[in-house]
């Protein structure tokens, strides 16, 4: 199955990706060696160290090129947003409270619920697909079911509305 996402989640996974493997696995790889250089492996904690920090980085690639390997690169840019797609920021109506709540469609990698940004293959994403301006729905949740109007479908970059951003200090197992 393919895995929607931006343009910016491909190259921020790709990134993640080839520091693991050109950057971080050599140097920790190298502190492997160092180690084991010092005699005893039985008790040696730096050689333990470097060897699950090389077996979780090689965790990491493998999940990381199995997303890659699932991306589908998706421009929202580039589709109209009369209905509710990829990439859509969606505003709509509590119609029990009379609350408006914004949510944007990203890929599972992109999410941050927290912060509006909403997988495309959440419960409340799933329901949104499809619709347009005044569509009125409903989802049942665990503790209650809830009725919603679509108020306003509009793009704008998930790049642009994300707060938790990777960087390399974030892909380093030091």
């Amino acid at each position: 199955m393919k895995e929607p996402m931006s343009i910016e989640g491909y190259d921020l996974l790709v990134e993640e990706f080839r520091f693991l493997l050109e950057v971080e696995k050599p140097e920790v790889a190298h502190e492997k060696l160092v180690a084991a250089a010092q005699g005893d492996r039985s008790e040696n904690a730096d050689y333990h160290a470097a060897k699950e920090k090389l077996r979780f980085i090689d965790k990491r690639l493998f999940y990381l090129n199995a997303m890659i390997q699932k991306s589908q690169i998706i421009d929202p840019s580039q589709f109209p947003h009369e209905r509710v797609r990829f990439g859509s920021s969606v505003k709509i109506l509590n119609l029990d409270t009379d609350e408006e709540e914004i949510y944007t469609l990203c890929g599972v990698l992109e999410s941050e619920p927290e912060n509006g940004l909403i997988s495309i293959h959440s419960p409340l994403a799933k329901v949104m697909l499809g619709k347009e301006v005044s569509d009125a729905f409903k989802i049942k949740l665990p503790l209650a079911k809830k009725e919603y109007e679509i108020l306003e479908i509009y793009y704008k970059n998930i790049f642009s509305l994300k707060k938790n951003i990777r960087t390399k200090t974030d892909f380093s197992f030091h």
